[in-house]
């Protein structure tokens, strides 16, 4: 990457002639047709500035950035040697693709690909568990350190990309140097790119697409050149890697996407003088670029995963039955058998894991809402193994004496005999007891056949075709009552102590409704007393089964998607979207008791802050800048307004897409969900902090092109001011990082008081803090 200054209006290389009419490139423009009437001195800059600009000294500032990030992303990363917050959830994942094993996870895969082979690279077996937080890596001899080192060295270099992002921009050396800074000494990023985490990686390729999407507009005059190829591709793939990293990756591809929209709009004005194929080449360009490039690269991170993930694990049961019986030692694969009338099994719902029981006991005449139930046997949902959850299947049809048409098959119409009472599965038109919504479940006695009809069920078996058998194991189903049309359902809900504060099962009025899907667990017994292991002939096959690759990647985002909206549970450490710029919570990721160590996820107030207040200025100085024109007033030079607009707009747009979208999501949310945003304020931060300093920029800064006319150059100047207070401003924020660094690296341990010392805001909940004691 280029991090040498860009003299303005340079014009460095011979190339061919781009089109005709392809002089302007849309609203992210960092130039302005306009300038005529600009005028300056490039002599009279000062000579701290000029000595800063160039490319000896820029490459010397990035590369002290750069090793002062190795040096505190390092610094002590062996402590503590126990698993810390959600290494709990990575790094297992890591040992699941050592292992082979198959695992379920909302995010995609390429970082967690990442973390397995850099477990795989330093060592590593697979089989610690990373079971809970504070278990010992030392005493597992587990090369933990191999694979923290992979996010630090993610989070160290991109200093050095914030760095390039600016000084591509057309700042100056100090101003690119004071955004790197802001995230060089953040204490949050410190903490989060330390540990076997996927922030430190998501981030890392957040900003290297936003580096090649600078670098591909400033060609915007050499379009359809290789170089403009390039960066278009690039940019495309960085996209799919931060895409791949963490699911909310999709938020850096909507921001590109919503600058491209824009960026072709540009295009497609007439008055630019555009005509209709030079406007369908753009559009094929970046569909190929930002389209097909990114799409291609994320189905090839699955395919990789599940071309590694080949041997049966802990994310079976998250999976269909189909894609379970492709992995080797599944068991589905190994166990399902055919199941045959007159078969004795135990029944399972496959989201709440509970059996399908029913004891003698009644339901009471009435409910605590005074409804009136049928006071018929009580049908529940039952979490252990127990006689009464086992059920006979009874045919409604004729059968031969022998042979396979005593299968049961999908669409069959069937009854359920509860073997301990030698009753019947009715469910009636009569209301749950704790849904009344609902149908309540019941049993009928096997020789009341006055009841017969509201004892008969369709078997749905899921994603089957007409006359498949049903599956032990693998065969999931829906069993829906033919007279209501209901499913049998269960859900979390208990009954009260006279069910034994089992699992209310109901009839929902949804015949298709997805949860209301179960298994047979077990085939207890038939009638002929053959060995039920060895009974057909399909249960010695121990191959696995092939599944189309995107049937596999389709059910997987469809998972992915409902699991991660699922996750609602509350969180002692969630917080709202609103606190997050303000640092007003943080994240407790690990303690130790007796030495009163602690890591607390939190960012250096002074940084976090300071980006708050440039965000806070970029809308008053826009704001104002609208109403003068408004009233004829043009207080900013249009090159700058340009810059402004433009430039710092794109900035502003990363920040608002990676943040605005939580505050519409109802999951758990965390501080670190910021982090993205956080790093596009610190560019923010930087283009205000020029204008603020300075009346002029680096102008023009794009490549000129063969048929764009020279314009008149203009330079930033910010004087000593600017080196003597970013130097002030980084001597203050580092001050404060080494204030906070106890929380950030865990060490040393803190006395009750020094907590509170540390505790700089009152929502913040750290351990081990000092009770206050009054005074008399």
């Amino acid at each position: 990457m280029s991090l040498s200054s860009n003299s303005p209006g340079r014009d460095t290389r011979n190339r061919k002639r781009p089109l005709a009419g392809s002089s302007n490139t849309g609203h992210f423009d960092t130039e302005d047709d306009h300038v005529s009437s600009i005028y300056n001195r490039p002599r009279n800059r000062s000579a701290v500035e000029k000595l800063l600009d160039t490319e000896k000294a820029s490459y010397a500032v990035v590369g002290a950035l750069t090793a002062l990030a190795f040096a505190l992303r390092f610094y002590k990363i062996n402590h503590p040697d126990q698993v810390v917050f959600d290494e709990v959830h990575f790094g297992k994942f890591a040992s699941y693709y050592i292992l082979r094993e198959y695992y379920f996870d909302v995010h995609p895969p390429f970082a967690k690909l990442l973390f397995g082979l850099a477990g795989w690279f330093v060592g590593f077996d697979g089989h610690f568990s990373f079971e809970n937080i504070g278990d010992s890596y030392t005493e597992a001899h587990i090369p933990y350190v191999g694979m923290r080192a992979l996010p630090a060295i993610l989070g160290s270099l991109t200093i050095p990309i914030v760095y390039s992002i600016m000084k591509e921009s057309g700042f100056s050396t100090v101003i690119a140097a004071f955004s790197a800074i802001l995230i060089l000494l953040d204490n949050a990023h410190v903490a989060q790119s330390r540990l076997i985490l996927l922030d430190a990686t998501l981030i890392f390729f957040m900003s290297l697409t936003i580096y090649s999407y600078i670098r591909f507009r400033k060609l915007r005059y050499w379009e359809f050149t290789a170089e403009w190829w390039f960066w278009l591709v690039a940019t495309g793939a960085f996209m799919a890697f931060t895409w791949g990293s963490k699911v909310n990756g999709i938020l850096t591809v909507f921001t590109i996407g919503i600058a491209v929209l824009v960026d072709l709009w540009d295009i497609l004005d007439i008055r630019k003088g555009y005509t209709m194929d030079h406007f369908w080449r753009h559009f094929a360009a970046r569909a190929v670029g930002l389209i097909v490039v990114p799409i291609c690269l994320y189905l090839t991170f699955f395919y990789v995963h599940f071309a590694v993930l080949t041997h049966s694990g802990t994310g079976d049961s998250f999976m269909s039955p189909a894609f379970q019986e492709t992995l080797i030692g599944n068991e589905m694969l190994l166990n399902s058998q055919e199941l045959r009338y007159y078969d004795t099994v135990t029944i399972k719902h496959k989201d709440t894991k509970v059996f399908l029981h029913s004891h003698p006991e009644k339901y009471p005449l009435k409910y605590d809402d005074g409804r009136i139930s049928s006071q018929g046997q009580q049908v529940t949902g039952y979490g252990h193994n127990d006689t009464n959850n086992e059920w006979q299947i009874i045919p409604t049809k004729a059968l031969p004496e022998t042979g396979r048409g005593r299968i049961v098959r999908h669409e069959d119409v069937l009854q359920l005999l509860h073997v301990n009472t030698q009753t019947f599965l009715l469910t009636h038109d009569v209301a749950s007891p704790l849904m009344p919504t609902n149908q309540e479940f019941t049993t009928v006695n096997m020789n009341d056949h006055s009841r017969h009809n509201d004892t008969l069920f369709h078997l749905n078996i899921i994603d089957a075709n007409e006359g498949d058998p049903w599956k032990s194991k693998s065969g999931h189903f829906r069993l829906v009552h033919v007279p209501t049309k209901v499913s049998l359902w269960t859900h979390s809900g208990t009954l009260p102590e006279w069910a034994f504060k089992q699992q209310e099962v109901n009839g929902n009025k949804n015949p298709t409704e997805k949860t209301a899907t179960w298994f047979v667990d077990e085939i207890i017994s038939d009638e002929t007393g053959i060995d039920i292991q060895n009974r057909t002939e399909h249960v010695a096959v121990k191959e696995p089964k092939k599944l189309n690759f995107f049937s596999k990647f389709g059910e997987l985002q469809l998972l992915m998607l409902q699991h991660n909206a699922g996750l609602t549970a509350s969180h002692p450490y969630a917080s709202n979207p609103i606190n997050w710029p303000f640092l007003l919570t943080g994240i407790s990721f690990w303690t130790e008791s007796e030495p009163q160590k602690q890591i607390y996820l939190i960012g250096n107030i002074i940084g976090w802050w300071s980006c708050v207040v440039a965000l806070s200025i970029y809308v008053g100085i826009i704001g104002a800048d609208l109403l003068a024109r408004r009233r004829g007033v043009a207080p900013i030079p249009d090159p700058v307004r340009n810059r402004l607009w433009n430039n710092t707009g794109f900035f502003v747009l990363v920040w608002a897409v990676h943040y605005i979208p939580f505050f519409l999501m109802n999951r758990q949310l965390f501080i670190h969900h910021y982090l993205p945003s956080h790093l596009a304020s610190t560019l923010v931060a930087g283009s205000v902090l020029n204008f603020v300093l300075s009346e002029t920029i680096n102008y023009p800064i794009s490549i000129r092109g063969p048929t764009t006319r020279a314009r008149p150059a203009m330079f930033s100047d910010l004087g000593l001011k600017g080196p003597v207070m970013v130097a002030a401003f980084t001597l203050v924020m580092f001050i404060m990082y080494v204030y906070m660094a106890a929380l950030t690296y865990g060490t040393p341990g803190l006395d009750g008081e020094s907590v509170n010392s540390k505790r700089l805001l009152s929502s913040w909940t750290l351990h081990f803090a000092a009770k206050k004691t009054e005074t008399i």
